[in-house]
């Protein structure tokens, strides 16, 4: 369907944590403008079915189309796993981007061969994740040590991002990664990002501050930019 080349860019998450892959599109395509729905009255996603989550992923895309949305970013891992392939089925003449755990770069990354996931309860669970974790694994010999990090998108969105409890949360399942002898981290939710800064805190208090951290906000922008 044609559209107008100024048409906005939809963006949309659970809640705020888009917006850390909202500023990457911002750096690359500074002339574009853009349209962000943060579904915050429903995060997070990552405690909802994958029914919920699929339905909600069409409300908002069928509401950023009504505002003359010429693409959509899925902004949120979790909605990525688990609706993405229908959005695409539901609108196959639409530019559809989506976001994924950087299993792969963190597998191209790591020295030791262990790599932590840091995700939400939904993430790990989707078939999506599951089959790309399997194929990196079989592929790499790479081994994915994940932990689902329940309650840590509430703390982001109550802007709890240096909070003790958010701290001790955090420290609690990078303590439990670090047993594995990871040497790189991967950010599986877009939420995370905006705690990166109390994650590198953690891992020096722990001892471990040269762990690789692997954000694939660009990785999307630059899949975006070549796509429009």
């Amino acid at each position: 369907m044609p559209v107008a080349a100024d048409a906005p860019i939809g963006i949309f998450d659970s809640g705020v944590g888009g917006l850390s892959v909202l500023r990457h599109i911002r750096i690359d395509m500074p002339h574009e403008h853009l349209l962000y729905f943060a579904d915050s009255a429903y995060a997070p996603y990552g405690e909802r079915s994958e029914a919920e989550i699929v339905e909600r992923t069409l409300t908002i895309a069928q509401f950023l189309l009504a505002q003359g949305a010429k693409a959509l970013v899925v902004a949120c891992n979790t909605a990525t796993a688990a609706a993405i392939s229908a959005l695409r089925i539901h609108y196959p003449w639409l530019i559809v981007v989506g976001i994924e755990p950087g299993l792969k770069p963190a597998a191209q990354q790591s020295r030791s061969r262990q790599v932590g996931v840091l995700a939400t309860r939904a993430t790990l669970a989707s078939a999506r994740f599951i089959a790309l974790h399997d194929q990196l694994s079989a592929a790499t010999g790479v081994r994915f040590h994940n932990a689902a990090c329940i309650g840590l998108v509430d703390q982001i969105e109550q802007g709890a991002l240096s909070a003790a409890p958010t701290a001790q949360l955090l420290q609690g399942h990078l303590k439990t990664l670090l047993a594995q002898q990871i040497d790189t981290l991967v950010l599986g939710c877009t939420h995370y990002p905006f705690v990166q800064p109390l994650i590198e805190e953690s891992l020096r208090n722990l001892g471990a501050p040269e762990i690789g951290i692997i954000d694939t906000g660009v990785a999307v922008s630059r899949q975006l930019t070549r796509r429009i």
